[in-house]
């Protein structure tokens, strides 16, 4: 009904898109005083008085000094209260999962891991996450009902008609189908789950490289091979979750995969996956190559072939780019998109040297020219997405003014 509280337009919802553009310059900018958040949102100063004393009033942002160097009287500054709220998210893999927990403000301020080695069971699935959730809101200082919003990260992702894990058969005890039911019941905040390459993603349209970007493809290749699609500013998940899952791609120069789902793998992970880079090293008559986890091993040897760069390890690193280029071309054909951004330990130690080979390769497999970059966020780029995404939630639910 018109008149009510809420309606667009009245000036509830009017104050509170005010409240909440003010909020969102100051976790951009830091503290601001009264007459810069005026200008930035062309608000008079008495009104930028009354939203500060209405955002203070409500334990959203805090007085936190006073502008110095300036001719005249120093003004008030303010900012975000970064205990306004919390948000948490999970990095789940094969052999661990690590929790974090951010303030509001994006900061991290308490972290935990739980290695998960051997074959779990759903019950020790659940064990283990909330384990390592307790362990990083203890080292914030925090308890779990302090969290409003979790974020998990997985390999493969849950298809929405069923509720179970799908893609990602290396991830022992998270395929029952009563798992997020349990889940649900151990954790007393909303919980959602996202694909781990999607949330690079979410960090890389953020914080990175594709800032102010709304089409550009994210290639991942860590423990996997994956990629994230985004098209118009969203994330393309598919029908069942699967859009990007571009491992099991059948690709020229690699035989093909049958069975894949039971393989876990497919033609463009056996071609340029990082298990593949050891395998070309040895190939080449490279020697002296590490021991350990292959995705480990395969990002030393591309960082050592980058900074080398001739003989055998020039050769390497041109190999691999063209390998990585074969399975590029199918998407860019396909999507044609602006960026394509490089992420994953195993494409991010070949740095730019790397990024300008597989360039040029992609320029004579595809008729299209996206622009390459490598990603920017390279401190745990799947937990920051997960933060991101949780802080999202948490900062719109505790940021609406209008209720």
């Amino acid at each position: 009904m018109a008149g009510t509280a809420g309606t667009p337009g009245t000036p509830r919802v009017l104050r509170a898109m005010n409240d909440r553009a003010a909020l969102d310059l100051l976790l951009e900018h830091g503290p601001l005083s009264r007459t810069r958040i005026g200008k930035l949102t062309g608000l008079s100063k008495p009104t930028a008085s009354q939203l500060l004393a209405r955002l203070e009033a409500a334990g959203l942002v805090l007085a936190s000094g006073t502008t110095e160097g300036r001719p005249g009287p120093n003004a008030q500054l303010y900012e975000v209260d970064p205990t306004a709220a919390h948000a948490a998210g999970l990095d789940v893999t094969p052999e661990r999962v690590l929790a974090a927990v951010a303030d509001v403000t994006g900061r991290t301020v308490g972290a935990f891991e739980v290695r998960t080695p051997g074959r779990n069971t759903a019950g020790a699935v659940v064990r283990q996450v909330t384990d390592a959730l307790d362990g990083a809101v203890k080292a914030a200082g925090l308890t779990r009902d302090d969290v409003r919003r979790l974020v998990v990260a997985t390999p493969g992702a849950f298809d929405p008609t069923t509720g179970r894990l799908r893609y990602a058969s290396h991830l022992p005890g998270w395929h029952s189908p009563a798992l997020l039911d349990d889940l649900a019941a151990a954790l007393p905040m909303p919980v959602e789950y996202e694909n781990d390459v999607n949330l690079v993603a979410v960090a890389e349209q953020r914080l990175g490289a594709a800032r102010g970007h709304e089409d550009f493809v994210l290639l991942w290749n860590e423990g996997g091979l994956g990629a994230a699609l985004v098209l118009g500013g969203r994330l393309h998940r598919g029908w069942t979750g699967g859009a990007g899952e571009v491992g099991f791609l059948p690709v020229p120069g690699a035989p093909l995969v049958r069975q894949v789902t039971k393989a876990n793998s497919g033609g463009y992970q056996e071609l340029a996956g990082s298990q593949a880079v050891p395998r070309l090293a040895r190939e080449l008559g490279i020697g002296d190559i590490p021991s350990g986890p292959y995705a480990e091993v395969a990002a030393a040897l591309v960082e050592r072939a980058a900074a080398e760069n001739r003989g055998p390890y020039a050769e390497l690193l041109r190999a691999y780019a063209t390998r990585l280029a074969t399975g590029l071309a199918s998407l860019v054909s396909v999507l044609d998109p602006e960026l394509v951004v490089l992420s994953g330990a195993s494409l991010t130690a070949g740095g730019e040297l790397l990024r300008s080979l597989v360039q040029s390769e992609l320029a004579e497999l595809a008729a299209s020219r996206p622009r390459l970059v490598v990603g920017g966020v390279t401190e745990r780029p799947v937990l920051r997405g997960a933060l991101e995404s949780a802080l999202a939630a948490a900062r719109d639910e505790v940021f609406d003014t209008s209720r």
